[in-house]
């Protein structure tokens, strides 16, 4: 059987005469953070949407632990633990962190008939589950649109994390952050690896997936190019393997590498 948390194998994805993905075949195992990297149109959307249950893959099979499964909506991903944090954070900025933390699974109480949202309980369980995470909220009435980009991604993972996701897939979670609200972010992908909890980590950054990654995917119109465990692989080798890496490889040796 295989250690496997999740295994896609050989996974095509057709939309009409376009193939967006040709074969793909990525496996995430318990514990470990995945890095798939490509450059843009590369196919890591569609592979997202493909394990995250969006689309169905016109060939191929995906396993979860060795099992075969369908998944016919995103709803069936998420029962089976496999979570998606997208960039865009599907959160409402005037709402606080804690509604946005439950936002669709919010604890009740009960006083005779009636229900009743617990604020108290789901305030206790947001700040804690933050502070988890390495942010102390000033209030869990906080604005979430208060929060720097880097905390409302911590927000999002942590929200995942509590409502037991074994696999925790993440979009381009620094593209539009600076240095530090990148810092915090890789620091919460590694917490969250040492829960035991399987993380893909898609990004077109290669320093960033050096910087967390256990294993390393490259996608390149449509296929992977193969994987490489850390320690043998260079960033270097990486980003050549990526649409464009070339390139960029000369074009730093004529600005003497200052790109």
């Amino acid at each position: 059987m295989s250690d496997a948390l999740i295994e896609l194998v050989d996974i095509q994805k057709h939309f009409g005469p376009v193939i967006a993905l040709n074969g793909v075949t990525v496996s995430v195992k318990a514990g470990e953070c995945h890095c798939l990297l490509g450059d843009n149109g590369a196919g890591k959307s569609t592979f997202i949407k493909t394990m995250s249950g969006v689309h169905k893959p016109t060939h191929g099979k995906i396993l979860i632990e060795g099992r075969e499964v369908n998944f016919e909506s995103p709803r069936d991903a998420m029962t089976a633990g496999i979570a998606t944090v997208y960039q865009d954070l599907a959160m409402i900025p005037l709402m606080s962190v804690t509604r946005n933390f439950w936002m669709g699974r919010e604890p009740e109480k009960r006083i005779g008939p009636l229900k009743f949202f617990d604020f108290t309980r789901a305030n206790q369980v947001t700040m804690s589950e933050m502070a988890k995470m390495g942010i102390h909220l000033r209030s869990p009435d906080q604005a979430v649109g208060t929060l720097s980009g880097g905390e409302r991604q911590t927000v999002a993972i942590s929200r995942a994390v509590y409502f037991g996701a074994k696999v925790l897939i993440l979009d381009e979670p620094t593209s539009a952050l600076g240095v530090r609200q990148t810092s915090n972010v890789l620091a919460t992908i590694d917490k969250v690896r040492k829960k035991g909890i399987g993380v893909v980590f898609i990004t077109h950054n290669v320093r960033h997936a050096m910087a967390v990654g256990d294993r390393f995917t490259v996608l390149n119109r449509g296929k992977t190019l193969g994987t490489a465990e850390r320690g043998n692989i260079q960033a270097e080798e990486l980003q050549e393997l990526m649409a464009g890496g070339q390139e960029l490889a000369q074009l730093e040796g004529s600005l003497g590498g200052t790109v």
